[in-house]
């Protein structure tokens, strides 16, 4: 896992405390145990508290980690203890990002679709899982910017929203 160390994980607008204990075990947060996190092939994990073990696939450069488990993937930015946030690029009004890079396999709307929030837009296939794309607010498809088949990149527009 690496040496012990104390740093910070940022998804979004949270932040968590995550410390690498010198046994190699991961304290998160305010969990009160840590994990065991054991290597499980080329950017697999699996991450175990005892009772549950979750398969994490670990993807990016250090600047663009990525990490999915359960067909749920975030973007993290690990920084060191005390560090102050990054400022990142934001997205324009209703446009929706692939959160890495990823096959679109299915694009599940049309132009002129009314979504709702949480309605899948479109689902990518990334480190042999597949990753829904939602709607972050409700409005109208009002462009597809991906076609099925196409190898998209993290941040860049994928559908828009009005």
């Amino acid at each position: 896992m690496g040496r012990a160390g104390r740093f910070v994980v940022r998804q979004d607008e949270a932040s968590t405390l995550v410390e690498v204990l010198a046994d190699g075990r991961v304290r998160v947060g305010d969990a009160p145990d840590p994990f065991t996190v054991t290597a499980a092939g080329e950017g697999q994990y699996l991450v175990s508290d005892g009772s549950r073990t979750w398969r994490v696939a670990v993807a990016g450069s250090p600047d663009a980690r990525f990490a999915g488990t359960g067909g749920t993937t975030a973007r993290l930015e690990i920084e060191p203890e005390g560090a102050a946030p990054r400022t990142k690029a934001r997205r324009g009004p209703g446009e929706t990002a692939a959160p890495m890079p990823g096959t679109v396999i299915e694009i599940a709307v049309e132009i002129g679709q009314h979504v709702s929030v949480g309605d899948v837009l479109i689902t990518l296939e990334a480190m042999k899982m597949e990753l829904p794309i939602r709607a972050p607010r409700e409005g109208t498809v009002t462009a597809i910017r991906c076609q099925a088949g196409e190898l998209v990149q993290p941040g860049v527009a994928l559908v828009d929203i009005s």
